[in-house]
């Protein structure tokens, strides 16, 4: 362990527990996180792209080097009453089944969705080419940040928020659906997989679930509530974290780091406290764990 991670475990953890590398729509390689992820001081880190698990290696490699617990996970995109919503999985098996299916599909479905709203967005923007959006993506899971890039690099927006809000969001022309598990079934996929499941910023987009939706998603298998995000203020934090005392589940804080990819996320603005996290590694099945401090092994 170095220096610098050795003194942030003497004075308490500090743990982010929803990243993305470049394996999904970050902008940095799973081992350079994890690199940013100690110089910025954090304890424990969770690397949670989007519907895939293909960093786990090369981020674990880093974490054993650097000294920081990882926490291997993913972010799947779901369904629930025709709203898309996130679900934080924690430590499934990564061989699942049941998983490996269901991220399949997604991957499907997103695959071939990009192609289907470039076709689209070359109507208002003829520049744009299919080509552009993966060579961006350089075999990642293609996904709409991919998109919103390649728009800014042949000048059509101005960022990656612009982009989204002229083409890419529901309402605009530009946009299309895609196929996503529905929440309760994504959950249950996840818990029998052995994994934790935390619902990602569910008051930051779209219409709010009620205490009552969360109430049914704990007994479909739902087990946090990532309460401390940039998308929620302070009365949407208050007010989830009292969902979350109520209803007994795990109250997380997270940055949703995506590099130079999504502004005013910096790793570790938002952390989970050290008693909420013991709670959710008690929550995850013994799948074997790698890389792991001793201090976090208990």
């Amino acid at each position: 362990m170095t220096a610098s991670a050795a003194a942030v475990h003497e004075g308490g953890p500090r743990i982010d527990l929803h990243t993305h590398s470049d394996r999904s729509d970050g902008t940095d390689s799973p081992a350079a996180l994890v690199g940013l992820a100690e110089a910025a001081g954090l304890t424990v880190v969770a690397l949670t792209d989007h519907d895939t698990t293909i960093g786990w290696v090369e981020a674990s490699v880093a974490a054993a080097e650097h000294g920081i617990e990882l926490v291997r996970g993913l972010e799947v995109s779901v369904e629930d009453a025709g709203t898309g919503y996130h679900l934080l999985a924690y430590e499934p098996d990564p061989d699942d089944h049941d998983l490996r299916k269901m991220l399949a599909r997604s991957i499907e479905a997103r695959d071939e969705r990009i192609p289907l709203m470039v076709e689209r967005i070359t109507v208002q923007v003829p520049a744009l080419r299919l080509e552009d959006v993966r060579e961006i993506a350089e075999g990642a899971v293609l996904g709409r940040p991919h998109l919103a890039d390649a728009l800014v690099r042949i000048g059509a927006a101005a960022d990656r928020r612009s982009a989204f809000t002229q083409y890419l969001l529901p309402g605009c022309p530009t946009y299309l659906e895609t196929w996503s598990p529905p929440l309760t079934e994504a959950i249950g996929v996840i818990r029998a997989a052995g994994g934790a499941t935390v619902i990602a910023h569910p008051w930051g987009r779209g219409p709010h679930m009620t205490p009552e939706r969360f109430r049914e998603l704990k007994a479909a298998g739902l087990q946090g509530i990532e309460v401390d995000h940039q998308e929620h203020d302070e009365r949407a934090r208050r007010e989830l974290r009292q969902i979350a005392k109520d209803l007994d589940l795990v109250a997380t804080g997270s940055s949703d780091y995506h590099g130079t990819g999504k502004k005013d996320h910096d790793l570790g603005c938002n952390t989970t406290a050290e008693g909420e996290y013991l709670r959710l590694k008690g929550l995850w099945a013994n799948y074997p764990l790698v890389n792991r401090p001793q201090a976090f092994n208990s």
